[in-house]
């Protein structure tokens, strides 16, 4: 406990906390990304309605408009869908899936892409040449389309009983893969300025060995924009796990995400029930913006050019 509070003083005292302090659109952003974070988590005990409960949905209260709208009820805030499902309810267990597989193939790419970028960095020659080869031919197309193709061929490998069930693994993994080339070259181009240096070169001299000198030395001096990376890709990761859904190929009806809800919304936003798309969409937009803002925040805090 005696050390704790010197820790704590030192970290509030901090550039980086210093900086966060400062900023409104930081702080705001941060108090957004919680509050949205802690709704999807503990969505099953905030939520009005378990949407995907059949013996809580009534037919009779379908298409209901928001609550403050004529015909609306105080009961479904946000209104209800064409099967009665109350739309807040279901924003919130959507936000859920949305992050979760934003979060798991932002750690993928991340793992992945630090993990490529030091080894190229660090050993050159062949190694990154053939890296650096596969990763210039990922840049060369869209993000959507590579995350398409890798989608269907992982679809396309499973049997047709098993792609619902695995539809949140499938999504997990073909952004997870699209997105770490961005870590491999950042990572990269900071290990082969690292390698260089004199404690390098004093831990060379010490008879360390070379996987020993990437992970402790390193690694520890390359995470900064890592962090800026995986910040501002967790906005991209959920964004395009909604154009997934949006395009049919992400999560199923029976496990929406944000994406999906947005899909199925559009099919009646031209028959009055706008709220099924609006409110998820805005949903959708908030979350990626908020996100994207702290990350422009991050990317700021941690250049030394600008302190």
């Amino acid at each position: 406990m005696s050390n704790f509070m010197p820790m704590l003083y030192a970290f509030w005292d901090s550039d980086i906390t210093y900086s966060f302090r400062k900023s409104r659109v930081a702080v705001i952003s941060a108090l957004v990304l919680l509050a949205m974070f802690l709704t999807a988590i503990f969505a099953p005990s905030l939520a009005p309605q378990d949407p995907f409960n059949i013996a809580e949905l009534d037919l009779f209260d379908s298409e209901l408009p928001p609550a403050w709208a004529e015909g609306g009820s105080a009961a479904y805030l946000l209104g209800t869908d064409t099967q009665a499902r109350d739309v807040l309810s279901s924003i919130m267990y959507g936000m859920r899936i949305s992050l979760l597989v934003g979060f798991a193939s932002v750690i993928l790419a991340a793992v992945m892409g630090v993990a490529l970028g030091l080894l190229g960095g660090f050993l050159g020659g062949i190694v990154d040449a053939v890296l650096m080869r596969i990763a210039d031919v990922l840049l060369s197309f869209p993000p959507i389309l590579v995350a398409l193709l890798i989608n269907g061929i992982l679809r396309g490998a499973l049997p047709s009983s098993a792609q619902a069930e695995s539809a949140l693994i499938v999504l997990i993994l073909s952004i997870g893969l699209t997105n770490w080339v961005q870590y491999a070259r950042t990572v990269r181009g900071s290990t082969m300025v690292e390698r260089r240096k004199e404690y390098i070169e004093a831990a060379r001299t010490l008879g360390t060995g070379k996987l020993a000198i990437m992970i402790k030395h390193i690694l520890p001096n390359v995470l900064g924009p890592v962090l800026v990376i995986a910040t501002i890709n967790l906005g991209m990761a959920v964004l395009t796990e909604a154009t997934l859904s949006f395009l049919g190929v992400g999560m199923p009806p029976t496990q929406p995400s944000l994406g999906t809800l947005i899909q199925i919304g559009n099919e009646f936003l031209f028959s009055g029930i706008w709220w099924v798309v609006v409110f998820p969409a805005a949903a959708l937009a908030i979350l990626v913006l908020a996100v994207n803002l702290l990350g422009d925040w991050l990317r700021d805090a941690l250049n030394p050019k600008l302190r």
